[in-house]
């Protein structure tokens, strides 16, 4: 039985859209495939939660899994209830009228969903890759009438085209007449004589489709791409069903995404955060240069303009944030050693600290006092 998706993802029912997209990436983060190789139970978590995320991240699924649960959003049941609505119910209490004609018409084929994985520089500039998705297709021999060529299906004669039979119930509140499935024709309303080799008379095959899709550029983990008719075949003439490919971003080694910026920290060395220095960054374009200021403290945010993921709707891109961390220097040599005691010697607290010492406060503070 599937765990309730709130509860997959720890959040609450009351949970903003943020807040399930971020428990969302943490989740993904921890239980991902490339961070837990072989670990079967790793990667069942990490398909629960993205399919979880996949519903509560879109407003109209999100409302009929509030209101009807996993039956609401399960693609191959209608409305979240299968076969069984409104015209079920008039016709079990008041004999049909018409229910036989509309379960035997055109059905649409079942949806179907693919788990692609990409990596992080792909998510980010788009790429056309190429799937193979396994499905059920018309038969091209019977063209879908499951019958052989030459032949084709008859009128059920027990139904007499309906689908149903109708079964008349003594009760203690009178006679009520029900439409049951025709055992005869299954509910198809039509009987197959010479069944098509091809599909032995269903007039479906399963066959493995070679798919190319088009990864947009600035795409992010858990997005959907509906490919329209590439899902299953229709019944009865109907149209085949949708294909969705719900993405996976991997996670980077050294970038991390939020929304369209990206984040990373880089190591600098003492002497270039207090003498000022030009680095070479990494970005997902390649080694950019950066200018290090004078005087730059460690946890120093600098912003690179235009470096980070592009906009999937409308130009430009978002910014790189570089955060720098300040080395200290270990395993120094007598003469290194000798060098930055000379320098303490002669640098003050405040010169070193970049502002006022402690000590220079408490005699500011103890001045003030006094009067």
């Amino acid at each position: 039985m599937k765990r309730d998706y709130y509860e997959a993802l720890g959040v609450e029912r009351s949970a903003s859209e943020q807040e399930i997209k971020q428990s969302y990436r943490k989740l993904a983060r921890q239980y991902h495939p490339d961070v837990n190789p072989g670990n079967k139970e790793a990667e069942e978590k990490f398909k629960e939660i993205s399919e979880a995320y996949d519903v509560l991240s879109d407003a109209e699924k999100k409302a009929r899994y509030d209101q009807f649960g996993h039956a609401g959003t399960d693609p191959n049941q209608a409305g979240g209830f299968g076969d069984f609505g409104f015209g079920d119910i008039f016709d079990a209490f008041f004999g049909g009228g018409g229910g036989g004609g509309r379960r035997n018409g055109p059905q649409r084929g079942a949806d179907l969903r693919y788990d692609m994985a990409v990596t992080f520089e792909e998510a980010a500039f788009g790429i056309e890759k190429e799937i193979q998705v396994p499905r059920s297709e018309t038969c091209p021999d019977c063209q879908g009438s499951g019958a052989a060529a030459g032949t084709h299906p008859t009128t059920c004669s027990q139904c007499q085209g309906s689908g149903q039979i109708k079964v008349t119930q003594r009760t203690p509140f009178g006679h009520i007449q029900t439409a049951r499935t025709c055992p005869a024709c299954h509910g198809e309303g039509k009987t197959i004589s010479t069944p098509c080799r091809t599909c032995n008379g269903q007039g479906k095959v399963r066959k493995v489709k070679n798919i190319k899709i088009n990864v947009p550029a600035g795409s992010e983990d858990g997005l959907n791409l509906r490919l329209s008719g590439d899902g299953e075949a229709g019944h009865r003439g109907g149209p085949p069903g949708d294909l969705y490919i719900v993405l996976h971003v991997k996670p980077h080694k050294f970038f991390e995404r939020d929304g369209n910026d990206v984040y990373c920290e880089i190591p600098i060395t003492f002497v270039q955060a207090a003498l000022g220095a030009e680095v070479e960054v990494p970005t997902l374009d390649g080694n950019v240069k950066m200018k290090i200021p004078e005087g730059t403290q460690t946890a120093t945010v600098f912003r690179l303009k235009g470096h980070g993921i592009p906009y999937r709707r409308g130009s430009g891109r978002g910014d790189q944030h570089v955060r720098v961390i300040v080395t200290t220097p270990t395993k120094l040599s007598d003469k290194q050693k000798e060098l930055l005691k000379e320098f303490g010697e002669l640098t003050s607290e405040t010169q070193q600290m970049g502002k006022k010492s402690l000590f220079d406060k408490f005699k500011e503070n103890l001045r003030d006092a006094m009067g």
